[in-house]
């Protein structure tokens, strides 16, 4: 079981050397506790202490990657079963399956759709994050061609999907140096796909039914030399899936079973419902999810839900706070107050610049919650929109001294009148029907 800062501090030397980096053996034990830490930046442990702590405080989910440079995927590294009790850190890489049966265009389309696909939301760029070549031609060399035309691992991180070590084999020759996951080690091929594992430095997928036989399969390879590992627990449902997924996560976060302390993989395309399966993996612990070519509308779904689940519900996306000119605005163009969760601002923008109106858009700190949120939470105050105006200068952009704000923060609209000085005009609550409103209302 993981241990609290104060059980950990107990087994440290107390001298606050520093040696560490930290100013105190007590802020490295709280370090450690939460696995920001490694057990071997203290020079002093002893041995029996070093062995102790190294095994409670280093990440009960290994941090696993596949592929190298810009693209490379990492996975893993997971310190908690509920993302609000922390957050989760690493999404899990979706993966485009191709066939090594399918015509080279028919490869080619689909390793150009994952390349060139980006889905713009809230100030994020997402994108899929490679591409799985399956053995199904029984012709090793026709695995290796495809696996090349699939840019071979150098653009994209891949996923070698076979069970016959040969076939693999060829297929690493043209692409092992890339890290590409070797997937999948079974009870009766496990000592020939570790080996090559080893041989190439290659991550490497073991696949069981059951979770004490995928914990015993992937102890033999890790035995075997290879450190980095990912678990196919070969669901025969989604429910299934669920459920087994839950139990790997539990124990591994429990420290029950360390064999199980590594990312899961889940071929969605397994499934009837594919779209079904990509958010059952998403939201239950998958670190690969394997896809059949999707729709743009399935892209976009799987990548938003995947930046929903992986980003951090105790830190909101925010924007910079500031002016932001829209469709070039000039000295008599309104100014609209709103605050800089990321959401807020980018739904303004879609429709503001749908409108061709010029505008300012004066965006205030309220660390990242919504105009509701803000008010109700006093994050928006007249106090921080007179702080603001003077900080970034609004005043001198226009002629007048008018200012638009959020439907919900009409509340505040004496109170900031009173504090800087600006006549303010309460807008509409929704966004979309901003436009609107400036189109009929709006005079200097």
């Amino acid at each position: 079981m993981a241990m609290k800062a104060l059980d950990i501090y107990k087994h440290l030397p107390k001298t606050n050397c520093k040696k560490c980096g930290y100013p105190t053996c007590l802020a490295f034990a709280m370090k450690l506790a939460v696995g920001k830490a490694d057990v071997e930046a203290c020079p002093d442990l002893e041995a029996e202490a070093r062995t102790l702590l190294g095994g409670v405080t280093r990440p009960p989910v290994r941090l696993v990657t596949i592929g190298t440079g810009e693209r490379s995927v990492a996975v893993g590294e997971e310190f908690v079963l509920f993302r609000h009790e922390k957050t989760f850190y690493h999404p899990p890489g979706i993966v485009v399956q191709v066939s090594d049966a399918w015509p080279d265009d028919e490869v080619r389309s689909v390793v150009e759709m994952v390349e060139e696909t980006v889905v713009h939301r809230v100030g994020q760029d997402l994108v899929l994050n490679g591409v799985a070549v399956k053995y199904e031609s029984n012709l090793p060399e026709r695995f290796a061609e495809v696996v090349t035309l699939a840019g071979g691992g150098n653009s994209l991180p891949l996923a070698l999907i076979a069970d016959d070590p040969g076939a693999l084999e060829a297929a690493l020759a043209v692409a092992g140096h890339y890290r590409p996951l070797i997937h999948a080690a079974t009870e009766e091929n496990h000592e020939a796909l570790a080996a090559l594992a080893k041989r190439y430095g290659c991550p490497l997928a073991v696949r069981a039914a059951d979770p004490a036989e995928l914990a015993a399969l992937a102890g033999k390879c890790a035995d075997a030399g290879v450190p980095d590992i990912v678990l196919d627990p070969a669901p025969s449902s989604l429910a299934g899936f669920v459920a087994i997924a839950t139990d790997i996560r539990k124990a591994a976060i429990g420290r029950t079973e360390p064999a199980l302390g590594y990312p899961l993989s889940i071929d969605a395309g397994a499934f009837g419902d594919a779209d079904a399966a990509i958010a059952a993996g998403i939201l239950k612990y998958a670190g690969i999810i394997v896809v059949p070519p999707l729709s743009p509308a399935s892209v976009e779904a799987a990548l938003t839900l995947r930046q929903n689940i992986y980003t951090d519900p105790q830190k909101p996306i925010q924007v910079t706070p500031g002016i932001y000119p829209i469709n070039e605005p000039g000295r008599n163009a309104p100014v609209l107050l709103t605050v800089n969760f990321s959401l807020t601002y980018f739904t303004l923008l879609g429709y503001l610049e749908a409108s061709r109106i010029p505008c300012y858009l004066f965006i205030a700190d309220t660390e990242g919650l919504s105009v509701l949120t803000a008010v109700a939470g006093g994050k928006l105050t007249e106090t921080l929109v007179a702080d603001s105006i003077k900080e970034f200068g609004v005043g001198d952009l226009v002629d007048h001294r008018l200012l638009v704000i959020p439907g919900y923060a009409a509340p505040l609209s004496g109170k900031i009148e009173d504090a800087t000085g600006w006549k303010v005009l309460v807008g509409p609550r929704d966004a979309a029907d901003l436009p609107g409103y400036l189109e009929t209302e709006w005079k200097t």
